[in-house]
């Protein structure tokens, strides 16, 4: 795996040495995770040899600044799992081109754009990392649900993510509204920030807080407390019995895309039942479904996992991001 992280250092140092694009290179921005894009990209390379493909990784709210800083002017030739969400407003999704690609077309309908601007392999869920010790320590209960965090017991022990800087922070109150409503998901939401010792900038950073023992639990997505367990920490991954918070990781083609063909292949390698397999091994939403092979990491994850989330209007989602973060920084923040 170093080998791997160094081959997507470099990748992303590309960016920024003055080489211009040639033949064969391609330009991607994406919002996956490190340790993802570099197994990915290995496995990219063997299928597509021919195509050089530099990334730079930013998170998803900077990535999305970004993108709409370079309208007009776009430095790059595709976007490669970025939260659905920001794909949707339009100042980014007018930046897209149209893509059909035969992989896409076999996809579950939510998981791909009827006018061929984005596709979604993959998704993301809120989670709960629970470190048990810790728990055990301060003598409280397991918590299964966002109900039980809003308790008194669990003041103070408690991280989440900043929904104005984390995308995992605003999809966790998206789903609790959406489930909710207006009235009552706003209730539990001030009731929940009463528990909470502090918000961070990033969604993964409440996971790392949680499986140090820092704190009993950090409010973070599935793919890093998944990461925490495999890596041998003392943490439990606990999915919200009660409305869960989800997000689509989409990807597109640019609009005047400097190397469009060479896009397109690597776009479809994405789409891949190849790639498929690689992101259930990471991933607890994949829209190509199959079933479950060794060393896939499900501990935690509920059996049919889709069949437990409603159906979300992701562009209803992103219209109303703006109004929903200023009401909650004025009626629920600290």
């Amino acid at each position: 795996m170093r080998v791997l992280t160094r081959v997507a250092i470099a990748l992303v140092l590309g960016l920024f040495v003055g080489v211009h694009a040639c033949a064969g290179t391609i330009t991607v921005y994406t919002a996956l995770e490190n340790d993802e894009v570099s197994l990915y990209l290995a496995a990219a390379h063997k299928a597509l040899p021919d195509v050089h493909v530099r990334v730079l990784r930013l998170s998803t709210g900077d990535l999305a600044a970004r993108l709409v800083a370079e309208a007009g002017h776009p430095r790059n030739d595709v976007v490669w799992g970025e939260a659905l969400t920001d794909m949707l407003d339009p100042r980014i999704a007018g930046q897209l081109q149209p893509l059909h690609l035969a992989n896409v077309a076999h996809f579950p309908s939510r998981f791909r754009d009827p006018a061929g601007r984005w596709f979604a392999p993959t998704g993301y869920v809120s989670a709960l990392c629970v470190n048990t010790p810790a728990l055990a320590a301060a003598h409280l209960p397991m918590p299964h649900s966002w109900r039980d965090l809003t308790k008194p017991i669990y003041k103070g022990q408690v991280v989440m993510p900043d929904p104005q800087s984390s995308g995992t922070g605003y999809m966790m109150i998206a789903g609790i509204l959406h489930g909710l409503g207006q009235a009552r998901g706003w209730a539990l939401l001030k009731a929940l920030s009463g528990n909470v010792a502090q918000y961070t900038a990033s969604g993964s950073r409440p996971c790392k807080l949680a499986r140090t023992g820092e704190y009993p639990i950090g409010v973070s997505f599935a793919f890093v407390a998944m990461q925490a367990i495999k890596q041998g920490f003392p943490v439990q991954m606990v999915i919200p019995s009660d409305h869960v918070g989800y997000e689509l990781e989409a990807s597109g083609l640019m609009k005047g895309a400097r190397n469009a063909a060479d896009a397109r292949r690597f776009l479809a390698w994405t789409a891949s039942s190849q790639a498929a397999a690689l992101y259930r091994h990471y991933k607890s939403i994949v829209a190509v479904s199959a079933a479950p092979s060794a060393g896939e990491i499900h501990d935690g994850l509920p059996a049919h996992l889709m069949q437990h989330l409603e159906p979300i209007d992701f562009a209803a989602s992103a219209r109303q991001r703006a109004a929903v973060i200023e009401r909650w920084k004025r009626d629920v923040g600290h």
